[in-house]
């Protein structure tokens, strides 16, 4: 491609904003234009060092500046990365593709856009460019959030914090956290959310960044609007909007319009909602903006659904759910099949409601199937895990230690313990009279120790005052993890939320007993089992994977029963792992029965990395029940502090 001062004031003629925006910008680009075209006449050659780099850093510049208008920013950058690529200037080649890319996204074309940022990291690695890398993979993860990959999404935002914080570049880093707070808010975990767009925010202001704290703003008022205060979002939304309005962000002003009717909409002012959704969409259209027409239509749909106009909800249902198709967002194809399976049940077209469900269920099912789940336990957020992890570890050291003292002072204190057991005898001795209550007594005293104790270990405990800490050396330990249960949480009161958890546990306390294995003790949201003690047996495996099965089987009526009422419910990661413990008492007031090492962690690792509604088991554990149960391969999934392990989901019975 051939430069001359023509083509520029064709440029400028089409993009006339330029002259007010970045006039000094034009004006060297003019001046390095005529200069190179004076060169070229002298010599009939092609400059590849100063002149010709400073003209394409220029177009970077003008690309950089118009990557807000797509079809600007896309001719602009196409400039750049033909003319890098004749004379090998790679710095303006990576930025020339990540450019492109962005435009991609923005006009909804994400496999393109997936492509451009691909390309760009290829040249950021070859050159060893580590803040382009940074900046171009936050790009790529965003693709992959709006597209509801959201492991892949975590996976590329977390190597642009991680690249960032390493050359301590504050700017990235609050993009970084703010991509983050998006995703866990997707995720369902608004604490975390709210988290991660503070930091960013908090960054953005000291930096004097208003793009940035414009975005924060906004971020932050969606999470007051989930949390249906909304007197607070619309506090930071109008932040928000005055300085869009004041950078000319207008695919930012779209979005924060979107958010203020939505409030409206909530608050049934739906006369102001439309007024806000009409003012995003016509940004929108001007812009060709896909990705935000959808999440208008759909907002606008649920307005007229509220106001029983449901022939035009109709129709706005229909186009968010054609253009969801377009650009491949499984994320606003899910919200529409489930707004339009909502209109059906309000229309009685019940036949259409359920394909509806149907293909919502379908679109729900293809963000958070087995594969993605998979991939985002792998990647746990690991910036976070890693520092949960250490800490994990450091607790449960701890944690051996005082059970190791505990053991010591039992057995200091048995003597006293033994006297005092002696004086009971005695008193039993001399109440006579008293034998029928002293004994109600006792099968009461029995049974509340047994509550909290093996029988093999409570009976130790009476007999000698102490109980010894064993090493066992094959045991079967089960983990359940409730997911999403902070975000869940709030959206119960609190009298629901311990009833629903004292009605699962308690139906696991049966479950476990059913299957003569050990309740250890629960923690939260998590409840711990194991088999194969305080006795060694052979089929603790079994016994184990039989007990998770029952478990899984019961969550999903309950939930079943609870979706029919409209109630919320539950849903539990499930792990299983085999191998040694050390078992013992904890403490000498409350006794608590416990077990340490190894496969404690391990059992909770592999909890981490199942999926709702299955029975995760590792290896081990498979070796032992592969004749029992079918079995499906999972293959290596890589664990903190353990690295790769193989791992499986069982199914049932062979």
């Amino acid at each position: 491609m051939k430069f001359s001062l023509l083509l520029v004031m064709c440029l400028l003629t089409f993009h006339p904003s330029l002259f007010s925006q970045k006039q000094h910008l034009i004006d060297s680009l003019l001046i390095d234009l005529q200069r190179l075209n004076d060169y070229r006449k002298a010599t009939g050659t092609v400059d590849t060092t100063l002149r010709d780099t400073s003209i394409i850093n220029n177009l970077v510049n003008l690309a950089m500046l118009h990557r807000s208008n797509p079809d600007s920013g896309q001719y602009y950058a196409s400039l750049v990365v033909d003319w890098a690529k004749k004379i090998d200037y790679q710095k303006a080649l990576g930025s020339g593709y990540n450019v492109l890319g962005t435009a991609s996204k923005m006009q909804g074309n994400y496999p393109a856009a997936i492509d451009y940022f691909q390309k760009s990291i290829e040249v950021w690695t070859a050159k060893k460019d580590s803040l382009g890398l940074g900046a171009t993979y936050a790009n790529l993860g965003e693709v992959y959030r709006l597209k509801a990959d959201y492991p892949e999404a975590l996976k590329y935002f977390l190597l642009s914090l991680r690249i960032d914080e390493a050359l301590r570049y504050e700017s990235g880093i609050a993009y970084a956290y703010n991509y983050l707070g998006a995703t866990y808010q997707e995720l369902g975990d608004n604490t975390k959310a709210l988290e991660n767009f503070q930091a960013a925010l908090e960054i953005r202001l000291r930096l004097g960044l208003d793009a940035g704290i414009a975005a924060g703003y906004n971020n932050i008022g969606t999470i007051y609007a989930d949390e249906g205060k909304f007197a607070e979002a619309l506090e930071n939304y109008k932040a928000s909007l005055a300085i869009k309005e004041k950078i000319d962000d207008r695919y930012g002003m779209a979005n924060t319009y979107i958010n203020i009717g939505d409030v409206y909409h909530q608050q049934g002012d739906h006369q102001e909602a439309m007024k806000y959704f009409n003012l995003a969409l016509k940004l929108q259209l001007e812009l060709e903006d896909q990705e935000g027409m959808a999440a208008t239509y759909l907002a606008m749909a649920g307005s007229r659904i509220a106001t029983k106009q449901y022939a035009e909800a109709s129709s706005l249902l229909t186009k968010v759910v054609s253009i969801s198709k377009e650009i491949g967002s499984l994320y606003y194809l899910r919200d529409g099949y489930a707004t339009f399976a909502h209109l059906d049940s309000i229309t009685g077209n019940d036949k259409q409601g359920l394909e509806h469900y149907k293909l919502y269920v379908a679109a729900r099912d293809s963000i958070t199937n087995e594969e993605n789940t998979r991939k985002l336990v792998e990647t746990q957020m690991q910036y976070d895990f890693d520092k949960k992890e250490s800490l994990a570890k450091a607790e449960q050291d701890q944690k051996d230690f005082l059970a190791q003292k505990a053991m010591q002072k039992q057995k200091m204190v048995r003597n006293g313990f033994m006297g005092g057991f002696a004086v009971v005898l005695l008193f039993a001795g001399i109440l006579l009279s008293q034998r029928n209550k002293i004994k109600q007594g006792k099968k009461r005293s029995d049974e509340l120790l047994l509550n909290i104790l093996p029988a093999e270990v409570a009976e130790e405990l009476k007999a000698k005052g102490s109980a010894q800490a064993k090493h066992i050396d094959l045991v079967t330990v089960l983990f359940t993890d409730i997911i999403g249960f902070t975000e869940i949480s709030s959206r119960m009161s609190a009298g629901d939320l311990v009833d629903e958890i004292n009605a699962c546990f308690s139906a696991f306390d049966r479950i476990i007993q059913e299957h003569g294995i050990e309740k250890i003790k629960t923690i939260g949201d998590s409840y711990m089992a194991a088999g194969g003690l305080p006795t060694p047996n052979k089929t603790h495996a079994v016994d184990v994977v039989n007990a998770a099965l029952a478990m899984q089987r019961f969550m999903k009526e309950r939930e079943v029963a609870r979706m029919a009422k409209g109630q919320t419910y539950f849903e539990i990661r499930l792990g299983v792992h085999t191998g040694p413990v050390v078992a013992g008492i904890v403490g000498v007031k409350k006794f608590q029965y416990d077990i340490w090492g190894d496969t404690v962690n391990t059992a909770s690792g592999i909890e981490s990395a199942g999926q709702a509604g299955m029975v995760n088991i590792s290896h081990t554990t498979y070796e032992y029940v592969k004749d029992t149960f079918t079995c499906i391969p999972r293959g290596q999934i890589y664990i903190k502090g353990k690295g790769e392990l193989e791992m499986y989901f069982v199914e049932g019975g062979v």
